[in-house]
């Protein structure tokens, strides 16, 4: 009797680590789902070489030193798989997910206050779509504590940061060219008066396409590939957003104002070379009958010699003094 009571608490704890083990030891993969699986805490690497980032074009060197991260073994969707009690999976989703921008665990906000380069204070929303990457599953388990976490500040640090030295490019080549001619055009006046909110705003395909590429390091140092960013709201606070509103109608009076005095200007000059050509034909037409009587004149000499041209203008004189109520001669 005084045996049989450890004999059947170890019996007892055999039969509950088995069936604990049985209950508790298979597990499966969805198939959006991977899974590393660790033993004692140690994930199963496929080699000791760390040289997973190596390869990787969006780091620099600097980087990829100090972002080496081990290749581990990767669970493919299927089951049920079986793990002892001293083993742990680790399950991670790879479909693409999205998140607000405004996202953030450790407060609530509702848009990302950024700084423009004319310290202009505008607010940032849209949208982050990621997904997991499933060749560098390791810095996302096991890197960083919290890794979308990482991802979110990452690019809230570098959309800031674009933010505040945004320069429309367009803009700048055009600036550029108006500089090389004498007369500033309407061109250059309007960008010389750009606001930075509203260049923000007219090149947001611009802006996302910066931030996707500024953002293509991520797999290597969190195991999270940015799909797509869509920065589709920048809106200042409501006092600003009235002042630009005041200097869009402004520069829009201003824009109308030019083309109205350059199209008056033009009228001008138009009815002026029109002025001009009416002149010049009635001096040729006042000019063409003397020229005409020149001519005769001279072959009416050259044929018939001085007599004959006395003649003549004798003759041409008779109709004229027909007509003449007095005359007076100069000797």
């Amino acid at each position: 009797m005084i045996y049989f009571v450890p004999i059947a608490f170890l019996a007892g704890l055999f039969a509950y680590s088995v069936f604990r083990a049985l209950i508790s030891g298979f597990y499966v993969i969805r198939p959006d789902q991977r899974a590393v699986l660790t033993t004692f805490g140690r994930a199963q690497r496929l080699s000791e070489d760390t040289v997973a980032s190596d390869d990787d074009p969006h780091l620099t060197a600097d980087e990829k030193l100090r972002y080496r991260y081990p290749v581990v073994r990767v669970i493919g969707p299927g089951g049920p798989y079986f793990k002892w009690p001293w083993q742990d999976v680790y399950k991670v989703s790879v479909s693409t997910q999205a998140v607000d921008l405004v996202w953030d665990p450790t407060k609530s906000q509702s848009t990302i206050e950024a700084v423009t380069k004319d310290n202009l204070t505008t607010g940032v929303n849209g949208q982050l779509r990621f997904r997991v990457s499933e060749s560098n599953l390791y810095p996302y388990l096991f890197g960083v504590r919290s890794p979308l976490e990482h991802v979110m500040g990452y690019f809230v640090s570098i959309l800031r940061e674009r933010v505040a030295t945004f320069v429309d490019p367009k803009g700048q080549s055009l600036l550029a060219d108006a500089h090389l001619g004498d007369e500033p055009s309407e061109t250059s006046v309007e960008l010389s008066e750009g606001v930075s909110i509203n260049d923000l705003r007219k090149n947001l395909p611009t802006l996302n396409a910066y931030m996707e590429q500024q953002c293509a390091s991520t797999p290597g140092r969190y195991g999270v590939e940015l799909d797509a960013a869509l920065i589709t709201t920048i809106d200042p606070p409501p006092e600003v957003d009235r002042a630009l509103s005041a200097i869009n109608s402004t520069r829009n009076q201003v824009a109308a104002d030019l083309s109205t005095a350059r199209a008056d200007s033009e009228q001008q000059i138009t009815m002026s070379k029109r002025a001009v050509e009416i002149a010049a034909n009635n001096a040729q037409a006042e000019v063409a009958p003397l020229r005409e009587l020149a001519t005769t004149l001279q072959a009416i000499k050259g044929e018939g010699g001085s007599t004959s041209l006395s003649v003549y203008l004798r003759n041409m004189r008779i109709p004229l003094l027909a007509r003449a109520r007095r005359v007076v001669r100069n000797s």
